[in-house]
């Protein structure tokens, strides 16, 4: 049987909608070493806001990537970690941080488009 090489598969095509949208990446990296406050993933990812924090924990919440854990203590604790399915990224996560070691040399585009950024957030 001979496969359409002009399509993708529907499944390949949405995994990288989430994988490609601005820093779903970054995020799941940093809850791959477990669990963690909003202010500690803010602190970790000092360059994004903390709207966009909480717009893209929301959305990876909503695929079940992420689950948002609400312990009841004085004052509240809120903690997000990865679910099984987000832990599944691990190999994926290695692979591209491993690529990236190999083949990224120019981090200058990165680097405008968090300038462009921070310069919204203030």
């Amino acid at each position: 049987m001979e496969q359409n090489h002009t399509s993708m598969c529907p499944r390949f095509e949405a995994a990288f909608c989430v994988l490609g949208k601005r820093w779903n990446g970054l995020l799941i990296k940093v809850l791959l070493s477990g669990p963690k406050r909003f202010k500690d993933i803010s602190a970790l990812i000092p360059t994004m806001s903390d709207k966009m924090l909480s717009e893209r924990m929301k959305d990876l919440e909503s695929i079940g990537i992420v689950v948002r854990n609400v312990y009841p203590e004085t004052p509240v604790r809120i903690e997000y970690a990865l679910t099984d399915k987000g832990r599944a990224l691990e190999p994926v996560m290695k692979s591209i941080s491993d690529w990236a070691e190999a083949w990224v040399e120019d981090t200058s585009d990165c680097f405008i488009a968090e300038t462009s950024e921070q310069e919204a957030k203030s």
